[in-house]
């Protein structure tokens, strides 16, 4: 298989090169930015992209973003320390088929990736739970709402401020305002905390 590794530590990036390398992967590249790994993509044949959520420069988010933009099919496993529902969604939203947590054993880095390889969603067992729960939370209540407008409505449930909710989901604030008022018009309220009353009002509850 073969694997091109990005992530920001240099040491944690080294060691996860060469446990792959032990566990018989073959690991083309390894980028230290988000920069670096878009740079790298096109020059290399690679099976799975590696990439951990918190980069200097473009997000991993993002980069996993403009990775499937360029191609689709490609397939990206995301190795992080962070273990919430609103990072886990928001990679799955962007494209990744995995979800995997640094500390992981190498048996799960191992099913992961093959996992992932084939197309097979991959989340580890502590976050299993997250995904569950979010997947039955708000399922058929306003379905005019887009996946981002459903992330950012949940937010607002949850009392956060617009500067929160954009550092959360890696977003501008100014991209979260323009969505509030999406949101707004769609569920055909006049402010933000109308649109909370009525989410409450209507069950809309999720992970947070």
């Amino acid at each position: 298989m073969k694997i091109l590794v990005c992530d920001d530590h240099a040491v944690f990036r080294e060691g996860f090169t060469l446990l792959l390398k032990e566990m018989g992967m073959d690991v083309v590249g390894a980028a230290a930015s988000g920069e670096e790994l878009l740079d790298l993509a096109p020059t290399q044949d690679v099976d799975v992209f590696v990439v951990d959520l918190h980069l200097p420069g473009i997000s991993g988010i993002e980069a996993i973003r403009r990775l499937l933009r360029d191609d689709p099919g490609r397939r990206v496993l995301v190795l992080s320390m962070v273990a919430d529902d609103v990072s886990l969604f928001a990679a799955l939203r962007a494209g990744a088929t995995g979800y995997l947590l640094k500390g992981a054993h190498s048996g799960d880095v191992h099913r992961a990736l093959e996992a992932v390889m084939e197309g097979t969603l991959f989340v580890d067992a502590p976050l299993a739970r997250l995904l569950v729960h979010g997947l039955r939370s708000s399922g058929g209540i306003f379905p005019q709402l887009t996946a981002r407008e459903r992330d950012i409505l949940i937010e607002l449930c949850h009392g956060r401020s617009t500067d929160a909710i954009a550092a959360a989901h890696f977003l501008t604030t100014k991209t979260v305002r323009n969505n509030v008022s999406h949101i707004i018009a769609k569920l055909g309220v006049n402010t933000r905390a109308e649109a909370v009353a009525k989410a409450h009002k209507a069950g809309f509850d999720a992970p947070g």
